[in-house]
């Protein structure tokens, strides 16, 4: 293996355990950014803390306690962040993976005379690895994005099972998840 492909590898690897280790440095598990609608149009926005049997616990921006009666909530939106930047990420790096290992088996080209000089092994590993990497972190954004859009619970107007189901859903995102 010549000195080119070994620092390919040696950089890929480094990049790799970068990429990976992100969930090791995580803090505390947050609750999802919710804004919510009350019937009156008053708005309140905050981190969801719990669901509770008929209102939604919020911490507002200030550090504040804000409760909402599920009853007085006419929509909830739930504000997700992009995942854009974390799909083109992680679409790059398999991209990449897989062009390389496709330059990597197609070998070295054969030597003709009178035609442009062979591509070698090292050149084709870097040159799918970056061109079908590139694919992968356009489709991975697009995927990234999708992932990422904003979630609108319309409750006035559902019923009791519908607003149950619903805060079941919100019950996976607070961050007590298990109130009683």
């Amino acid at each position: 293996m010549n000195p080119i492909s070994k620092k390919f590898i040696s950089v890929f690897l480094v990049f790799s355990l970068m990429m990976l280790s992100v969930n090791l440095y995580a803090k505390e598990r947050r609750g999802a950014k919710l804004i919510i609608t009350k019937k009156d149009g008053q708005q309140i926005e905050g981190e969801l803390i719990t669901v509770k049997p008929n209102s939604l616990l919020l911490l507002d921006t200030e550090g504040k306690d804000m409760s909402a009666d599920i009853k007085e909530i006419e929509k909830i939106l739930n504000v997700k962040k992009s995942k854009l930047l974390l799909g083109a990420g992680i679409g790059f790096l398999c991209g990449a993976v897989i062009g390389a290992l496709i330059g990597y088996l197609q070998g070295e080209d054969p030597v003709v005379r009178g035609v442009p000089p062979p591509l070698s092994v090292e050149d084709k590993v870097l040159g799918y690895g970056f061109y079908i990497g590139f694919s992968g972190a356009v489709l991975g954004g697009i995927g990234g994005a999708i992932a990422g859009t904003d979630k609108t619970i319309q409750i006035n107007g559902m019923t009791n099972s519908e607003i149950q189901e619903a805060l079941d859903y919100l019950r996976k995102k607070a961050r007590i998840r298990d109130y009683k």
